[in-house]
């Protein structure tokens, strides 16, 4: 990929061109990671690089930019420029093509405003660029306020860069993002979802997660998350504090790889407790009586509000709403345990179940109990919900009229099954017989 940028800025060059690679994958090389893509920044006005490749895509026209494909990946070659006014915290309402050095300055962090030229193999950084790489320091181009006017998107991008790079925020960009953090609501949902999953499915989410708080900009987007704070939990359960700390403990415990719905789940399962927050004095108890079910309503109405998937709503919602049943696993029925642990998305919520412990009392036991029950009913090589012995056909077949008792019956016959009470169709069968018999009595 990284020679097919090059041939392009050879083109470029060749045809007496300015052309350099620009942005992160420049960022990215000096750094020694190799970049994800390549943007190439050239003098080239945009009918001159439609010259070179006539079969550019020119979505992009309007603001110098020609997407240019080549087997699999594509490159965007993008006329060196100025932007015009900001009206709308996100785009300008013109640009003016212009020369190197003003469109680095037009740019969000310094780290991403360097050029780099790979055949005079030399660097073009005209904002500080490499000293701030070499710092570890995420700095805004010029006035950092103007820049996060210009778009707002840019007070996550900080956050982002800090995280996945491990770097510190100057304390002038930084002190500008804390006083507009609460202007980050005029960006549209979507693109604030796809920052925030950026930090939620880093490995350093809960560098992330502090940075969005201590800036403002969780309050202005995740306000329930602030609410947590403050919100006490009985200490017999939960000695390492109130429900906020709980939280930020469980992100802390969670694998590097975890799953977009189950970093989503450890942030909202206890989302409901300050409003099912109750004190009964005379059995000095803090209750949250529903605080699983409302929760995952709770969840619902977040994640629409950000224009999650319905896929990822449903599998987070679904972890909140059965995040309380662990403690009862080891009183269950074998029928009702398999049930519970038969849904599509199990291992999201037993690892959910897991980092609660693990943030809270330590606990373990019904944890273990589960991975237990796991390796006992994977060593019978069968399915936790095999297919049912008996069904309505068969109901029916025995004269009986659809209706409540349908369910009842069949769910009899499958506890029976997953019990292995019931061990073969036939077995199923004779029981239906015994049981409907009865039933006539």
């Amino acid at each position: 990929m990284e020679n097919t940028a090059i041939e392009i800025v050879r083109d470029l060059q060749k045809a007496g061109h300015e052309a350099y690679l620009a942005g992160g994958c420049v960022r990215d090389r000096l750094r020694g990671v190799t970049p994800k893509d390549y943007d190439i920044a050239t003098s080239a006005r945009p009918d001159e690089i439609l010259k070179l490749y006539p079969r550019g895509d020119t979505i992009g026209a309007h603001f110098g930019v020609i997407l240019v494909r080549r087997g699999s990946h594509h490159f965007e070659i993008a006329t060196f420029r100025e932007d015009g006014t900001y009206t709308d915290g996100r785009h300008p309402e013109s640009v003016t093509f212009s020369t190197s050095e003003a469109d680095s300055r037009r740019r969000d962090f310094t780290i991403n405003g360097m050029f780099y030229d790979p055949l005079g193999d030399r660097v073009i950084d005209h904002v500080g660029g490499e000293a701030d790489l070499r710092a570890g320091l995420i700095r805004a181009i010029g006035v950092p306020l103007d820049r996060f006017e210009e778009d707002y998107l840019r007070l996550l991008r900080a956050v982002r860069f800090a995280t996945l790079l491990d770097f510190e925020i100057e304390a002038t960009t930084w002190s500008a993002m804390c006083s507009v953090a609460d202007r980050i609501p005029r960006i549209s949902p979507e693109r604030i979802r796809e920052e925030l999953d950026r930090l939620w499915l880093s490995p350093s989410r809960l560098r992330g997660f502090d940075l969005l708080v201590a800036s403002g900009l969780m309050q202005a987007i995740l306000p329930e998350i602030i609410g947590l704070q403050g919100c006490e939990q009985p200490p017999q359960w939960h000695p390492e504090g109130d429900v906020f700390v709980h939280t930020r403990l469980m992100l802390s415990q969670l694998p590097a790889g975890a799953s977009l719905p189950l970093v989503l789940s450890v942030l909202f399962h206890d989302i409901a407790k300050p409003a099912t927050y109750t004190y009964d004095p005379e059995e000095d108890r803090i209750r949250f009586s529903g605080h699983d079910h409302i929760g995952a309503q709770m969840t619902e109405g977040i994640l629409k509000r950000l224009r999650y998937s319905n896929a990822v709503i449903t599998a987070t919602a679904s972890a909140v709403a059965h995040h309380m049943q662990f403690k009862d696993v080891r009183k269950m029925r074998t029928s009702t345990l398999k049930r519970f642990m038969a849904r599509e998305n199990f291992d999201d919520e037993l690892e959910l179940h897991r980092v609660d412990c693990a943030g809270s009392n330590r606990l373990f036991e019904n944890y273990d109990f589960v991975v237990d029950k796991r390796h006992e009913f994977g060593a019978a090589q069968t399915p936790l919900l095999p297919p049912r012995f008996i069904n309505g056909g068969d109901l029916i077949a025995c004269g009986m009229m659809a209706g409540p008792a349908f369910g009842k019956i069949l769910t009899e016959a499958q506890d029976l099954q997953l019990e292995g009470t019931l061990t073969s169709r036939d077995e199923a069968l004779l029981w239906l017989d015994q049981r409907l018999a009865e039933s006539q009595q």
